[in-house]
């Protein structure tokens, strides 16, 4: 379960660590906007290096820098001219605020790492399906295959004591989030008579399952809907109709299990209390 810790006067919680674990994390994110692209284009994330897909040629280190390098060169490629989306500045500059984030509210430990590594596939599957409609099964089907195992080496995870109790319980989360979905999907398409969830929404939250267990899917579940109608009725209300009533709801999967590692379990025990009555809680 998702917790906030108390800041300390250790050395882990300065400021200069601080920037150090974003500019960190500021690097992974120029790796994530590489993933994105070549993941999409079916291409190798790690060979050739760095290019402009414009004019091919490579771009020098000192043009690589996360964020920096793209106000340096205003937006462009310093060989051709041809523009570069400020998405990847901005892309760059999440990851590395969301890398400090988890630092500070989990510490140096091997839970913050595995949430790092939850993140990334996270922010990778978003990227993804916010430009094709599609999350690819290195993130669904490999988010299962790494949270399980994972979660009994670190079985703080689902706050358990064991690696047997660490892998029962990501299992448990798993097979829920998969199978709530799935049922919600199939009901969709009896309803409504054309398929009304994704099969990579399905295997996105058995993903996120595997890491954060049971207790975190009623939350994504409902946070995410609450998430996807408010953008939805905005859309609506701006006139915005380019996507033809189709929105991926990968990424309101994604932002609400992040919400979850900050303080979501919270804010679903107090709607529980809010709805069942104090007291009806174990």
């Amino acid at each position: 379960m998702a917790y906030w810790q108390e800041l300390s006067p250790d050395l882990w919680q300065t400021v200069p660590v601080w920037i150090m674990v974003w500019i960190f994390g500021a690097i992974w994110g120029s790796f994530l906007n590489v993933c994105i692209y070549r993941i999409q284009a079916e291409l190798s994330v790690a060979w050739p290096g760095s290019h402009c897909f414009a004019c091919k040629k490579p771009i020098a280190w000192y043009d690589n820098l996360p964020i920096v390098s793209w106000f340096i060169l205003r937006g462009k490629c310093r060989n051709c001219g041809e523009p570069f989306s400020i998405r990847y500045a901005i892309i760059e500059a999440v990851t590395g605020g969301l890398f400090l984030a988890l630092w500070i509210g989990y510490g140096p430990s091997w839970q913050m790492l595995a949430y790092w590594l939850m993140a990334f596939g996270l922010l990778l599957g978003t990227g993804i399906d916010l430009d094709d409609f599609w999350i690819p099964d290195r993130v669904t089907w490999g988010g299962i295959l790494i949270g399980i195992p994972l979660s009994g080496l670190v079985p703080q995870l689902h706050n358990a004591d064991t690696w047997q109790q660490g892998l029962q319980a990501s299992a448990l989360g798993a097979a829920l989030g998969f199978g709530l979905l799935w049922l919600v999907g199939f009901l969709g398409k009896l309803a409504f008579k054309k398929d009304a969830m994704g099969f990579g929404d399905v295997k996105l939250l058995g993903a996120i399952g595997a890491f954060l267990g049971a207790p975190a899917i009623l939350f994504v579940v409902f946070a995410s809907a609450f998430l996807g109608s408010i953008v939805g009725v905005t859309l609506i209300a701006l006139g915005k109709n380019e996507l033809g009533g189709r929105i991926p709801f990968g990424p309101y999967l994604a932002a609400a299990a992040l919400l979850w590692l900050f303080g979501g379990d919270h804010v679903l025990d107090v709607y529980l209390n809010f709805i069942l009555g104090p007291g009806e809680l174990i």
